[in-house]
């Protein structure tokens, strides 16, 4: 059997084996683990059970059924802590783990596919490999920002129903449940969990720090601030609420504004930003004898280089010039 038969040959093996793993780590595990989880209640009864709901400590934030991995994810280091909160921005129902091993997965399948059985050279491989690994990082931002933009417009909703609650003559806490049960997605579920906090034994002035930072809005923080502020000083919550609705409407619609505003020049951004690399994709299709010059010679690749700085740059520098802070 010659290297060029030899090659895929490995290259499938690599592939299942990759494939199989993490079938066992994502699927067979898990639920074997769940199934032991309910056959140890079943033979422990319900003192067990008791004994677990009555315990105060809380359990470590499962992130991985591999240890190091776990440690790791779980540690106070900034590119895992900002990961946890990409993934719960996002809404999505898994963990940091998964994440991690799907995205090194998929990068090291890419790398496999692009050098073993396309030949391409090691560079490219590894350009596509990082590419695909960084691919369920940024579907998770994008989700996330998604999330958070939902979240902005039902924002005001929430607090003029607390508002309201108020003036009707109910508790704080109690608004903070009625907002979780009565207001959709996503806005309920961060009134949940702040809820179900303060019911288990959370102050309620840290559950709000902890939401102002798993909300990374302006609005979130002015309530917060707002409502610790009458917490520690006193006042009447309900008109404080009030104004604060109508000071977060009146933003979203100049948001909107500026929005439309600032379209032009962010399409023009966009255009300026894909012509390069449309032409690029163009010249070499159709006349791949001329484009090759660019990437033999020195001075074509330092030209590369060069452009692609610029471009990077220029895309950078139009952003920054059509993001306007409101």
């Amino acid at each position: 059997m010659g290297l060029p038969t030899l090659i895929p040959l490995l290259t499938f093996l690599w592939v299942a084996i990759i494939l199989a793993g993490s079938y066992y780590l994502f699927v067979v595990r898990p639920e074997a683990v769940a199934q032991d989880t309910l056959r140890q209640r079943i033979r422990t009864g319900a003192l067990a059970v008791g004994a677990r709901r009555g315990s105060l400590l809380k359990d470590v934030e499962h992130l991985s059924s591999i240890g190091p991995l776990q440690r790791l994810l779980s540690s106070d280091g900034a590119a895992a802590a900002r990961l946890r909160q990409v993934i719960h921005q996002s809404g999505l129902k898994v963990n940091a783990g998964r994440v991690v091993l799907g995205s090194a997965c998929l990068a090291l399948v890419t790398y496999l596919v692009v050098t073993a059985l396309w030949s391409r050279p090691f560079w490219n491989g590894a350009l596509a490999g990082v590419l695909a690994g960084w691919a369920p990082y940024a579907v998770l931002k994008w989700l996330a920002a998604r999330r958070l933009r939902k979240f902005e417009e039902q924002f005001p909703e929430a607090v003029s129903l607390l508002a309201r609650t108020l003036r009707a003559g109910h508790a704080f806490t109690t608004g903070l449940r009625f907002a979780a049960d009565e207001l959709p997605e996503p806005v309920a579920g961060e009134f949940k969990l702040i809820n179900n906090q303060q019911t288990f034994g959370l102050p309620i002035a840290d559950g709000l720090r902890a939401f102002a930072l798993r909300v990374p809005i302006i609005d979130a923080r002015f309530f917060v601030t707002a409502v610790l502020t009458q917490m520690e000083s006193g006042g009447n919550l309900a008109e404080v609420l009030d104004n604060l609705g109508r000071v977060i409407r009146e933003r979203f619609q100049i948001k909107r504004q500026l929005r439309v505003l600032t379209a032009h020049g962010r399409m023009t951004g966009y255009v300026l930003a894909a012509l390069p690399p449309a032409l690029a994709l163009y010249l070499y299709v159709m006349t791949p004898a001329h484009f090759k010059v660019l990437f033999e010679d020195p001075l074509g690749r330092q030209m590369l280089v060069v452009a692609v700085a610029l471009q990077v740059f220029g895309a950078f520098l139009i952003h920054k010039l059509s993001d306007i802070e409101y």
